[in-house]
């Protein structure tokens, strides 16, 4: 029973982070002129690896991938209702595989220093979500799924300067939320080492591996 309402705490709170951050992506940060560098959904978005993590640490990789789905489900759902079928694709696909791979980053490391796997995994996930998001939502090569859908192509095909050189608008505030998403990842290390400390000493002192460990 208790790890029944673990999992649905975790399950709810996996459903909030990716709703929040399905409909904050779409706002740009208006602030010290990074409109076109971030999205608040890049503040939001790191949480759902905290919840991915800490649900992996406890219980292992098969209960992790369950509460992916359940947030792969409610993204999806909630983007297509707030937003077109292709944010909808963009946003469902980029947490599923990001979230997955994730799961796949942390397991080799769980036995490592506690603050490892999350750290290495919470990078690699963010880097393909990111990338893949910000693709398949907003460049020109894929105003197909537009088209396909009866929707007006929402590619954003004007350019902007970075670091000196002129890229697509879609590929600078790529560049600017996985730069908060690190940070990000960097500060989710602060509650997940302080949930560790006071749930699971043993772990965070590296005295023993967790039930998690046993689990496929």
């Amino acid at each position: 029973m208790k790890k029944t309402r673990h999992l649905i705490f975790a399950v709810f709170a996996m459903c909030v982070a990716v709703t929040a951050s399905n409909v904050l992506v779409q706002y740009p940060f208006h602030w010290f002129g990074l409109e076109h560098l971030l999205t608040y959904g890049a503040f939001t978005y790191p949480f759902a690896f905290l919840i991915n993590d800490l649900t992996n640490r406890r219980y292992g990789p098969h209960a992790a991938r369950r509460i992916v789905y359940a947030g792969f489900v409610a993204g999806l759902v909630v983007s297509w209702i707030l937003a077109s079928p292709r944010l909808a694709i963009a946003s469902g696909t980029a947490f599923l595989f990001a979230q997955l791979l994730d799961i796949l980053v942390f397991n080799p490391l769980r036995r490592k220093t506690w603050w490892i796997a999350p750290l290495a995994a919470a990078i690699t996930g963010s880097a393909l979500d990111t990338v893949w998001f910000f693709a398949v939502a907003f460049s020109s090569h894929f105003s197909f799924i537009d088209k396909l859908t009866g929707y007006s192509d929402s590619s954003i095909p004007t350019m902007t300067n970075l670091l000196g050189l002129e890229v697509p608008v879609w590929l600078s505030l790529s560049c600017g939320d996985f730069g908060v998403k690190l940070f990000m990842g960097v500060f989710m290390l602060l509650p997940y080492g302080a949930i560790l400390a006071i749930f699971m000493p043993d772990i965070y002192h590296g005295k023993s591996q967790e039930k998690g460990d046993q689990a496929v």
